[in-house]
This record gives structure tokens, sequence and C-alpha cells, in this order.
């Protein structure tokens, strides 16, 4: 298949799972109470860190691996096979946690733990399918995905359950889940899955999972804690906001995914910056125009979209707003400094990933949800000051690989 056709894929298909993810979040705030749907985002943001835990040890290193077609096609059997055995012990887990907690929440876990197998063997097909260069099977798979989850959501009536919609979220991804198994057989078949690969001392996952635990993850697990010790209602809004941001996560995704080896390819140190600096400023001037956009809603439509969330939600906008907008510039600075000096992205996201938490909560003390917003936006934007101060102040490894040659290989005086 052509490079071009395989970026295409793979981009759609991306596409294709924000859209799931957007439409979900939409029709489910529509669907459900304000406290409903509190519930079910607290649900959903579980799903979220387990699936970003999952995809970082098994996804992220899948993809890294090459050799012959067998070799591929062992080592895509493998990652389905470690994501079914992972999602049912943590399933299991869910399911006992949210039976003993019970009321509406917990049933609500309950579901998920129920459903977990599903939608997690769902997203390891897709990197299953990048790994053998396949991506047109994995967006196939994903477009009946999200031909199935739609309809099954759009007839639930109002004021449904959040356990009832966590549950129908979960099934309807079994078709896809079928097809993709049926898509991926010719490329396994005669292979045997080795589980022993993801549990050596050396598995490079170890080392993405303490990246996106510092990353995303801890803000993710930051906004559940606060919904379960202090205020579901306020983890409502903030999905809320974010929600309606959907369409910028895509492109922020496309810039992670395809970013470094089209900055890799622009030459220069200079020229590389140059470019990843134009990119960031774009990004960020589409995420103020989105905000404008969703800030001249009028009520009715804002309810059209989000039901009785919206309320609390619209008055987030204008954080929200701001957050992306630093975020899109933050993502490009630390996509340019992984072209340029790939081990010096670790320390920026942990230090800026734990003070974004410490705003987040800080702002939520001083002044409630809407404070957590800002203290959110003021997170993002210190971590996009700290990439790209690195990023100036950073030479790329090869050169610094070959000025320490030459200092090494220079003759003592």
């Amino acid at each position: 298949m052509r490079r071009s056709v395989t970026v295409a894929a793979s981009v759609l298909d991306q596409a294709a799972a924000s859209l799931t993810n957007i439409a979900v979040l939409v029709i489910a705030a529509r669907a459900a109470t304000a406290d409903g749907f509190a519930a079910f985002s607290l649900v959903y943001i579980t799903f979220t860190v387990l699936l970003g835990v999952n995809t970082a040890y098994v996804g992220q290193t899948v993809v890294l691996e090459r050799g012959a077609d067998g070799a591929l096609g062992a080592a895509a059997r493998s990652s389905v096979a470690a994501t079914a055995v992972a999602s049912l012990a943590a399933g299991l887990l869910l399911a006992v946690g949210g039976a003993v907690a019970g009321g509406g929440t917990g049933r609500a876990f309950l579901a998920l733990g129920a459903v977990l197998p599903i939608v997690f063997v769902q997203d390891a097909l897709r990197y299953a399918f990048s790994v053998l260069r396949q991506p047109h099977r994995a967006l196939v798979a994903d477009l009946v995905r999200l031909a199935g989850v739609l309809p099954a959501l759009l007839v639930q009536p109002d004021g449904t359950s959040a356990a009832r919609l966590v549950l129908v979220w979960g099934v309807s991804a079994l078709p896809a889940v079928l097809l993709g198994l049926a898509l991926l057989r010719p490329f396994v078949a005669g292979h045997r899955a080795d589980l022993r690969r993801y549990v050596g001392r050396d598995h490079l996952g170890r080392r993405f999972v303490v990246e996106y635990a510092v990353g995303s993850g801890s803000s993710q697990l930051a906004v559940l804690g606060l919904g379960l010790l202090a205020a579901p209602l306020a983890v409502g809004a903030l999905r809320g906001a974010s929600t309606v941001f959907g369409p910028l996560n895509v492109l922020f995704t496309s810039v992670n995914a395809f970013g470094p080896p089209l900055l890799g390819r622009a030459g220069a140190r200079r020229a590389t910056v140059r470019a990843a600096a134009l990119l960031g400023g774009v990004l960020a001037l589409v995420a103020l125009g989105w905000a404008t956009v969703l800030a001249a809603l009028p009520d009715r439509i804002g309810r059209e979209l989000l039901g009785a969330t919206w309320e609390s939600a619209s008055a987030l906008l204008p954080a929200t707003g701001a957050q992306y907008a630093v975020m899109a510039l933050g993502t490009c600075g630390l996509v340019t400094l992984r072209v340029l000096s790939p081990r010096a992205t670790l320390s920026v996201q942990v230090v800026f990933s734990l003070l974004s938490v410490a705003l987040m909560l800080g702002g939520y003390v001083l002044a409630g949800v809407l404070g957590a917003a800002w203290g959110l936006a003021a997170g993002s934007a210190l971590k996009a000051v700290a990439a790209w101060t690195r990023v100036a102040r950073t030479r790329p490894e090869a050169e610094t690989e070959a000025a320490e040659g030459q200092r090494s290989s220079a003759p003592l005086s």
C-alpha cells in the first residue's frame, strides 16, 4: 500500500475513533440527567485512564515491532491476547468494586467491568492492524463501531441511568470486535500468542506508562478524584466543556502521530522550529475561533448538544478555550522537542503535568469548578512555556553526539 494512502487511512481512522468518543459523550449528556451524566463521566474517565495505560504498555510498543510478516503477525496476535487478559482482570475488579459500592455510580462501574473486555479488544485491534500496515482494516472496523453506537444510544429514553448507558455503549462495540477479529485472522493464523514479552523487565511499555501517567493520566485521575471525593457534578461540567472541544483533540492527536516524521524532514534545526511554531500558532487560532463560536451559541442549541449539563459547562467555555489554545502551542513544542532531543520530553511532562494537577485542585478550592478549569488552563500554559524554552536551549542529539565525539577525539594539551 502506498505511503500516502496509509497515512490517509490512519488519519481517518483516528478521526473516526475520536468522533465516536465525542458522539458518545454528547448523546449521553442529552439522554441523562445532570447527576446521571456526572456518574457516566466518572465511569468514562476511569475507562479512559485504564485504556491509556493499556495503550501505553501494549499498543505503543507493538507498533514499534519490526521484522518479517511472520514476526509481525505473532506480535499482533500477542498484543490482542495480552489486552484481552488484562481487560478481563481489570473488568472483574471494577465489577466487584461497583457491586460493593452500590447506588447509581456503583452500578455504572459494575456495568463498565462487564463490557471492559469488549471495548478494550476493539481498541487493541487498531494497533494490531497498524503494526501489520493495514490501517484501512482498522478504519472499516471503527466505522462499524461508530455506526453501531450512535443508533444504540440515540434510542435511549430521556433520564436513562448511567449504568444502562454504559452497558449500551459497551455492547454496541461487539459487531466491530467480531468484524475486526475476522479481518485480523488471515494475518495471525498459525502464529502463537506470546504473553511473556509483556512481563519482562526490559519491556519498553514500562517507560511509556510512566510518560502517560505523568502526562494526561495524572490530570484525568485528578478529575476522577475530584468527582469521587468532592463534587461529582464538577466532573460532569468539566467533561461537558471538554467534549465540545473534541474536534481539536483529533488535530492534536494527528500532530503527535505524524508531526515528528514530517518535522524531521524539514531540514535544519531553524526550519524545524519555525515550522512547528507556525503550526502551533495556527492551531491556537483555530482553538480560539472554536471557543468564540461555542460562546456565541444560543442556550437552546447548547442544550441540544449537552442537555442539562450545558448550563454548568457553558460557564467554563472561556477557560477551556484558553486551555486548548495554549495546549496547541504546548503540543507543538513537545513534538519539536521529541524531534530534536527525545530524552528531554519526560522531565517537562513530569514537572508540569503534576503542576497542572496542583493548579486544578488549588483552583477548585479557591473558586469551585470555574477555578479548576482556569487552573488547568494555567498549567497547560506553563507547560507550553517550558516546552518552548527547552526547545530554544536544545540542540539536536545528533549534533550533540558529534560535538562530544570531537571533544573526545581532540588531543590533550
